[in-house]
């Protein structure tokens, strides 16, 4: 892409890189170049990036604290969904902006938003695109109240996310472990109060509230603007056996067919989901533990730079119940 953004005044940024994200996708190439590469094109936009590399204990959310006091607005993920998220819980309700050069596996974020998978152009878009407040959710559960930016899941798919995680990402051995877990998981007495007044109760393994429409392998949750209509996006698996669920967990109901009319959808800003007996809670891959959870929405708290198309686009209308 052409670069007619010279003039522009240089930008200071936050790179957030993950070297270690993509891994089980077609991109080969070493991590050092790569960051090389993309400081480079960055710096062709004007951009001056300081480098944060995402390592085991780092403190991403001390350096992301640290930038924002300097006056560091714009802090770019270069890295996968599990990096985005993080950091998108960091700057919930601060005044930094978050841009995407996605690096990921599934990169079901960037998909969301519609955020190229080329990197010139990802770079490119942090110039020519546009800041849009985006909403995400919150969840408390127990005395913790955490925000996420893409889904928290109850049931089957939090007891299987583990292991489900290091298969995709090359850990073979662990199919066992999730093989073990899927077949051992019991169903559940899942009750669900909205903040409609409305009331479900069923028997089910798996409840998923979505802030953004894209999960797994692109299985689409929710409409296309879900990330800025103040609701949650949540299905119910009720009825279902395992692997059916299983099954569209990852894959969605295939190209040009039906859904399973089991699954039944609901959007809501707040949502209370009780289990008997107790099952696992997990937020954008996070484990909170067994129990109960409240989940809502909060509203435009976070800045991203999306293409410009994309803050014209309304959310649709939904019905409480589809």
């Amino acid at each position: 892409m052409e670069n007619n953004y010279r003039i522009k005044t240089a930008v200071p940024v936050k790179l957030i890189f993950n070297p270690g994200s993509g891994k089980g996708s077609d991109n080969n190439e070493p991590p050092p170049q790569r960051l090389l590469d993309i400081v480079q094109e960055m710096q062709h936009w004007n951009l001056i990036p300081e480098v944060f590399i995402i390592e085991p204990d780092c403190d991403l959310e001390g350096s992301i604290q640290d930038a924002l006091k300097r006056g560091i607005e714009l802090f770019v993920v270069c890295g996968g969904d599990g990096t985005i998220s993080p950091t998108a819980r960091i700057l919930n309700g601060t005044k930094g902006v978050l841009g995407i050069i996605p690096q990921g596996t599934q990169n079901n974020i960037a998909l969301s938003l519609e955020i190229p998978t080329d990197i010139p152009d990802a770079i490119a878009l942090l110039r020519t695109g546009t800041t849009m407040q985006v909403d995400m959710g919150q969840v408390t559960f127990g005395e913790t109240t955490q925000p996420f930016m893409e889904v928290c899941s109850v049931g089957l798919v939090s007891a299987l996310f583990p292991s489900g995680d290091d298969i995709q990402h090359g850990e073979i051995g662990q199919i066992g472990n999730f093989i073990d877990t899927l077949v051992s998981t019991p169903p559940a007495d899942i009750h669900l109060k909205m903040s409609d007044g409305q009331e479900v109760q069923n028997t089910g393994y798996v409840v998923l509230v979505s802030n953004m429409p894209y999960l797994g392998l692109h299985y689409k949750l929710g409409p296309r603007a879900s990330y800025k209509d103040g609701l949650l996006d949540v299905l119910y698996f009720a009825d279902m056996n395992k692997l059916d669920l299983l099954g569209y967990v990852l894959f969605g109901p295939g190209e040009n067919q039906p859904e399973d009319s089991r699954i039944q959808h609901y959007h809501v800003s707040e949502i209370t989901i009780t289990t008997q007996p107790a099952m696992p809670v997990m937020i954008d891959g996070i484990p909170l533990g067994e129990g109960n959870v409240h989940i809502q929405v909060q509203p435009g708290v976070l800045n991203m730079i999306v293409p410009s198309h994309i803050s014209k686009v309304k959310p649709e209308k939904t019905d409480t119940t589809e």
